[in-house]
């Protein structure tokens, strides 16, 4: 093998595995605060340190790994107040995005829209109502709606600085009884103003939706907190 060869392959198997993880740290499977352990993971998926190494540096890019001095890598585990911050950050942002996507995205990219949602409504029922986990990228409403923005800083914003980190406690959000169909009829409410080129409705029902989100989620935290 040579060396352009091997640079390469590292480079393959950090990219793959930083999938991996971020699948495993956005769905739970790597709980918030957990310490990362190379040893275990280099055995759980088969490779070397080298590429796993580049892995958690990528992670850690990503904002889903800290390292704490004393104490490591770890799977990064906001405070409350963190979290909230977070999410009116987001709900500002989210709101322009649904704003200029109601001015700016064509029709073809509209219809797409509600055929993802289509698709979306079928998972749930096959999750039976007890999940709305979105895939990443093109296949998660929020970030196909920013691409429709056509907004160069919120996409910058919102599909790459935030995004990972939204995404783990959006899904955290997204198993709460009865949340998952409300949070598909808000998404669909907010299609139908994007479709009607209603600029103010789209960002205030984009505003609502994710401030129905935050509070979900405050509830669940405090009482998983008082419930220790």
């Amino acid at each position: 093998m040579t060396m352009v060869t091997a640079q390469k392959s590292h480079r393959t198997i950090a990219g793959w595995l930083m999938d991996e993880l971020t699948t495993a740290i956005v769905g739970g499977d790597m709980s918030p605060g957990m310490k990362i352990s190379e040893p275990e993971l280099a055995k759980r998926y088969q490779v070397s340190r080298g590429p796993l190494r580049e892995a958690i540096r990528r992670l850690e890019g990503r904002g889903l790994i800290r390292y704490i001095p004393h104490s490591g890598a770890r799977v990064v585990s906001l405070e409350l107040i963190e979290i909230m911050d977070l999410y009116v950050t987001r709900e500002a942002l989210e709101g322009m995005a649904a704003r200029l996507a109601a001015r700016n995205m064509g029709s073809k990219e509209i219809d797409t829209l509600k055929f993802l949602l289509d698709e979306h409504e079928k998972n749930i029922h096959l999750k039976k109502g007890r999940e709305y986990f979105q895939e990443q990228g093109d296949l998660d409403f929020h970030f196909r709606l920013v691409q429709g923005s056509d907004n160069k800083k919120l996409l910058s914003l919102l599909c790459g600085e935030l995004y990972y980190l939204v995404r783990m406690y959006r899904y955290r959000s997204s198993q709460t009884q009865s949340r998952p169909q409300k949070a598909l009829s808000e998404h669909r409410q907010i299609m139908d103003a994007i479709a009607l080129r209603d600029e103010e409705l789209a960002e205030i029902l984009m505003r609502r939706h994710i401030a129905r989100a935050r509070q979900n989620l405050a509830e669940q935290i405090e009482t998983s907190v008082t419930s220790r």
